[in-house]
Order: C-alpha cells, then structure tokens, then sequence
C-alpha cells in the first residue's frame, strides 16, 4: 500500500520541481567554440555569473570569431541568442549594419591601448597578433622577411576566422600598396589554411609548421600552464596588428535585464580576472590581482596598428580577393 500513499505526494513534489526549473530564466550568448571548451574561459564565467544572476547561462559555440557574425546574419532576428561575445573591431561595423544589436548601456573604466566610445559593443580582451613559433629556431623579422624565407606557417581562413581576417588586415595596414605583391609572396610559405584558430595551433604544436598565426601572448600559456619557455612570439619591424574582442547585446532578446546584468558582470573583475589564464589575452580592464607572472616576459610591439571599424569594413572584400587570388595560383 506504501507506493499508493505515497505516489501523489511524489508526484506533487516533481511537479514542484518542475515548476521550479521552468522559473530559471535562461540567458544565451553566442561565441567562439575556444570560448566554451574546458580550458576556456566558458566554464569558470558560467559558474560566476549563476552565482550572481540566479539564472542559467548557456554558452553557443558557433565556429571560430568570424564564423559569428556568419551565423548571425543568417538566423537575423530568429536568432535564440541574447548576447554575441567574440566579434571584434574588423567585424563591428558590419554586425552594426544587421541592425540588431541594442546599446549596452554599461559604463566601466577600461584598461585599453586605445581610447574606447562604442555604444553598441564592449570590449572583453585585446591582444596583438603575431606568428608564434619555437625558441632557437630560424625566425622572421617581418612581413616581407617572411615572404621570401622558406619558413612554412599555417594560418587561419579570414572568411571563418578573427585571426584570419586580422592576418589580412595586419597585410593592409602594414602594406597598403604592395598588399597584393605580400600575397604572392606569402603562398608558398602557407602549408595549410584552416577553419579555425585551434585547429592551426595543434598543427603547430604537432611539427606541421615553423609557426602559427596566433597572439604575443600565446606563449605566456605555455610557460604558465606548462611551465614550458621553448614557444616564442615573433617580433616583426612592420609592427603588429592590435585584436579587440567585443560583445554585443542583442536588441530582440526575450531577457534584457539578464543581458545587461551580463554585459556589465564582463568587465567586472569577477569576469576579467578569468581571462588572462583561459583565453590568454590581455583583459580589458585589468583584474585587482594585476596579471599573471610571465606576461612580463611577453613580446611588447614597437609599433601597433589597427584599422578603425570603418576601416576595416572597407578594406575587407579587396583583401579577400588578394588573398583568394594569392592562394589559388
């Protein structure tokens, strides 16, 4: 007789749960996948924020940087994602002209190289792009020196990938009239072209190439993480190009106030702190703690370039076809 006197008090108390669940408000943000991966910055931001928000956040991988803004323009305002964390300064012009993004509204003091007055998107971490290879090797002192070495490097495809996009953008603003002529000369040195960061750094690190595409700071995860100094970043004459990673609230999400809760909770220090040892970047508005031993030991540009969002947006389909026309001789 026990289940009969029993079952309907169970059964009122899964009801109750079930209730429970459903009151949760769920908050989406779109990303990069390196974002949400185990050794990303994803986990220990969701465990932050719930602890702050009573909500479930929800991490979207989508590809890599550029792939968002992709994916974006296709779903347009169908899209479940309440906030897009990944874009950057090459791309926030032309995810302005979507139209669907709402002004964040958040006022923080930021730590950047440049001054910042973007209503629309917010900066969670910058860095500088740079070809990142071993220690002791044959290296390349600039665009130029690279392009008639025989070093072979693997890079990312910029119609997929912030890093991608940036190489072509670092090539424009370092060489605007002899874009085309770097190109060519690039080609043979290119061993592959990949969808994605992660995928070109584990070629890499697996002896496919003398060097990746990648940040000043990589190396810093090796000598942290690994304790291992033998990764090193290379210094080129022409300067390097400066990334700003970015979110964005976007105007039709079904959570507003769990959106501004989270566009303000990005630059806190609860955010920030996460994000030297997890994305390896410089944060965007420096952690209490300061950083971390060994980014001192990092690779600091005499020179920093870095197109404005217009810029960019008018240079981008002219460097594709630089590229696209470099790659397929």
């Amino acid at each position: 007789m026990k289940p009969t006197t029993y079952l309907p008090v169970v059964a009122g108390l899964a009801l109750c749960a079930t209730g429970a669940l459903a009151e949760t408000p769920v908050l989406q943000v779109m990303t990069y996948d390196s974002f949400v991966t185990e050794w990303g910055p994803g986990p220990a931001v969701e465990t932050a924020f719930e602890a702050e928000c009573a909500c479930d956040l929800q991490f979207v991988g989508a590809g890599d940087g550029a792939a968002l803004l992709a994916r974006l323009q296709l779903e347009g305002p169908r899209t479940d994602a309440d906030v897009v964390l990944g874009l950057d300064t090459n791309l926030t012009a032309a995810a302005r002209e979507t139209g669907l993004f709402a002004p964040h509204g958040v006022d923080a003091e930021l730590d950047l190289p440049i001054a910042w007055a973007d209503a629309d998107f917010l900066p969670f971490d910058w860095g500088y792009f740079a070809f990142v290879g071993n220690a002791g090797a044959k290296q390349a002192t600039s665009l130029r020196n690279l392009a008639v070495s025989d070093l072979k490097i693997v890079i990312q495809d910029p119609r997929s990938s912030t890093p991608g996009l940036g190489l072509l953008m670092w090539v424009k603003a370092a060489h605007p009239d002899d874009a085309a002529e770097i190109w060519a000369a690039l080609a043979d040195n290119i061993v592959t072209v990949t969808p994605g960061w992660s995928e070109a750094y584990g070629m890499f690190l697996e002896g496919e190439a003398d060097a990746v595409l990648s940040y000043t700071t990589s190396p810093a995860y090796h000598l942290i993480a690994e304790e291992d100094d033998s990764k090193v970043a290379w210094g080129f004459d022409e300067g390097h190009y400066m990334q700003v990673e970015v979110a964005g609230k976007l105007a039709g999400t079904d959570q507003p106030e769990l959106a501004d809760q989270f566009m303000a909770f990005m630059v806190s220090d609860g955010f920030q702190s996460i994000i030297p040892t997890t994305n390896w970047m410089y944060p965007a508005a420096t952690p209490e703690a300061g950083l971390p031993d060994g980014f001192d030991t990092l690779l600091t540009p005499e020179t920093s370039l870095l197109l404005s969002p217009e810029e960019a947006a008018a240079t981008r389909d002219a460097a594709l076809e630089e590229w696209r026309t470099a790659l397929s001789q």
